[in-house]
């Protein structure tokens, strides 16, 4: 017969619930990353404004959800190994490769990592990229979504994105996109963090919470 002592709580033995909401759009130039900034645990709130937008060289950035500890570890990694790598080659690596290595991580440390980044940003030879990296899977797309908060808003991005949208516009796609994640899933929330990355560099913005647009039901 087991004693009381050897007998967990069915709470130790569940798996934690995390959330987040990502997203990256490619325009002509550029390309336009957003991040809520909450971190849960369950029902629990642990962080209210982590940045999620990791920056994985000077005109490189990821958008990391599940695991922060295991996406953020993914992240340093990549960014030291394309550090080496650029002084290697005497120039910016690509996207590609970026995207590249963090789906080799991902692949390899797939049953022991809880972590899904999106990959953006631009370089010399094909401009601006977002690419999609899961459990092995590289796969370039006009724009992405991830995290809990994506079920949210599928049909908005489905029915407003169109192509040769200029910056600010996917900026707006971007914002409008992360409001309602954020006034839809409980596990999104906080302020919504912006990257914009084209041939000039990377421009960092945050956005509180009470300066996000509202919709006819908020």
């Amino acid at each position: 017969m087991l004693g009381e002592s050897s007998i967990q709580p069915e709470w130790l033995s569940e798996e934690v619930k995390t959330g987040t909401t990502i997203i990256a759009i490619g325009f002509e130039g550029g390309v336009v990353l957003g991040s809520d900034s909450r971190v849960s645990a369950g029902a629990s709130v642990v962080n209210r404004v982590m940045n999620k937008l990791s920056p994985l060289h000077d005109k490189i950035y990821c958008a990391l959800s599940g695991s922060a500890a295991d996406a953020q570890t993914i992240a340093e990694i990549v960014n030291y190994q394309l550090d080496v790598h650029s002084i290697e080659v005497g120039e910016d690596p690509l996207v590609r490769s970026a995207a590249t290595l963090v789906k080799n991580i991902s692949y390899k440390y797939k049953e022991e990592l809880s972590a899904h980044l999106i990959v953006a940003g631009w370089d010399r030879r094909a401009g601006g990229q977002v690419y999609v990296t899961l459990d092995g899977l590289l796969s370039v797309q006009p724009f992405a979504v991830g995290g809990s908060g994506s079920s949210y808003i599928y049909g908005f991005v489905d029915a407003e994105y169109r192509k040769g949208m200029t910056k600010k516009e996917c900026q707006e796609f971007v914002v409008n996109a992360l409001a309602l994640a954020i006034g839809r899933d409980g596990s999104s929330g906080g302020v919504a963090y912006l990257v914009t990355i084209d041939q000039e560099g990377a421009e960092e913005q945050c956005i509180p919470g009470n300066e996000l647009p509202t919709f006819f039901d908020q």
